[in-house]
């Protein structure tokens, strides 16, 4: 008797084929972007208009401040809320990189051009650099990766990790954290592409711009410092001190040029404004007694970052989220540590991890209003490369399998933020 479906016929055939290649535009950085950016947007349109600015469109008003001549908020709208009010005079306490970027954009169009256009396309590129780098880093050996699996790598960063619920929305602090991963991610694309004092001065300019987003950055810049120096061992002592010199440059510049503005807004280098913002009425009792980082914060934050499942939502949802039960892919990490192989840039990878990680769980307050551990965006680079590295004796079904459980606890979590967020 003849067995029906033992062999696939040429349509079927042609079908898989079809799926796998178009599958496979995650893959490709151009092709990955522009989808990512077709979802985050349909998120966006839901939660409000895309051409107008969020409730907190801060970088906007810092450019717009810029453009005029001051470091003080000139003009300002619908919230202060985390601004810096210093003897009469409103200021941002972040750093003033994104506003920066956000120069042009205000310049032609206005203070009110939309922020939220602005992050969804930071956003996209992120997607984009995520896809780049893999492929790089498979090309020069860091991991070990196959075209599919770096597509669903892709596809997990893009739609299973805390980048969908920051992603559609604006406002200052979501822009910030994307704009201080698109920094570290061309960190280390300059730093795995690139050879001599280019490498170096695009990667210490990367880190700088990174450090000039959010400060601690400059910490994830201690893999892409050791592969550096790694693949450079072997050039002449003088040339490899040179070289070195030139990717500490810039980020020594950085740290000049943001003394400077603390000083000419609050009279000291080390004042960045954050004694004087206009916190949550929940913080401030805990502000005054323990200050900004304390170890006082670790029990929550380990709690929020690390071990809460925010599913069902609750009353408590919005702060925060495992890490590891949210986008459960990530529990790869731990065999890639354990990956004798990859050593010792597992091992670097993890430490860099580790030191970004220690000022986020030593900060006031989680990152509420927020899905899952937002925070953890910061050091998700390497974190996807240990990933990469952990996973890559993994069947595809089990791979697979995670992805999806992680894209469906965010976007149910994209969701509830379109409710949540005013």
């Amino acid at each position: 008797m003849q067995q029906v479906g033992r062999h696939a016929t040429p349509i079927d055939q042609a079908a898989g084929a079809w799926l796998r290649s178009t599958f496979l535009l995650w893959e490709h950085p151009v092709w990955s972007a522009l989808l990512a950016i077709a979802v985050y947007a349909y998120f966006a349109a839901q939660h409000g208009p895309l051409l107008t600015s969020s409730i907190a469109p801060y970088f906007n008003w810092l450019a717009d401040a810029f453009l005029h001549g001051q470091l003080h908020l000139r003009v300002w709208w619908d919230t202060t809320h985390d601004l810096s009010l210093f003897e009469g005079r409103l200021y941002l306490y972040w750093p003033p990189f994104p506003a920066m970027l956000l120069l042009p954009f205000v310049a032609i169009f206005g203070v009110h051009v939309s922020d939220i256009l602005f992050t969804l396309g930071v956003a996209g590129l992120n997607v984009a650099l995520v896809a780049l780098v893999l492929r790089r880093a498979t090309e020069h050996g860091i991991i070990t990766t196959t075209a599919i699996q770096r597509a669903l790598l892709v596809v997990f960063f893009a739609f299973g990790t805390v980048h969908l619920t920051l992603a559609p929305f604006g406002r200052v602090w979501f822009t910030g954290q994307l704009v201080g991963f698109m920094c570290v991610a061309l960190a280390y694309l300059a730093a795995i592409t690139r050879r001599g004092a280019l490498a170096f001065g695009l990667t210490g300019l990367a880190i700088a711009c990174a450090l000039l987003t959010r400060n601690h950055l400059v910490l994830a810049g201690l893999w892409p410092a050791w592969w550096l120096l790694r693949e450079h061992r072997r050039q002449p002592w003088r040339r490899l001190i040179t070289n070195t010199l030139i990717g500490i440059a810039p980020v020594a510049l950085a740290v000049a040029l943001l003394g400077a503005y603390n000083w000419a807004r609050f009279g000291s280098p080390l004042d960045n404004g954050l004694d004087y913002h206009l916190m949550a009425e929940r913080f401030a009792a805990d502000y005054q007694r323990y200050g900004a980082f304390n170890l006082h914060y670790l029990p929550t934050n380990l709690w929020y970052q690390y071990l809460a499942y925010p599913i069902p939502a609750r009353a408590d949802s919005t702060m925060g989220g495992s890490l590891f039960l949210l986008s459960p892919l990530f529990f790869a990490v731990w065999w890639g540590l354990a990956d004798r192989a990859s050593r010792p840039s597992n091992w670097v990878l993890g430490i860099t991890c580790l030191l970004v990680a220690v000022p986020i769980l030593l900060l006031m307050g989680t990152g509420w209003v927020q899905w899952g551990p937002r925070y953890t965006l910061d050091f998700t680079l390497p974190l996807l490369l240990l990933t990469a590295i952990g996973m890559r004796r993994w069947p595809l079904w089990l791979i697979s399998a995670l992805v999806a459980i992680s894209v469906a606890h965010y976007v149910y979590g994209a969701t509830e933020l379109l409710y949540r967020l005013p």
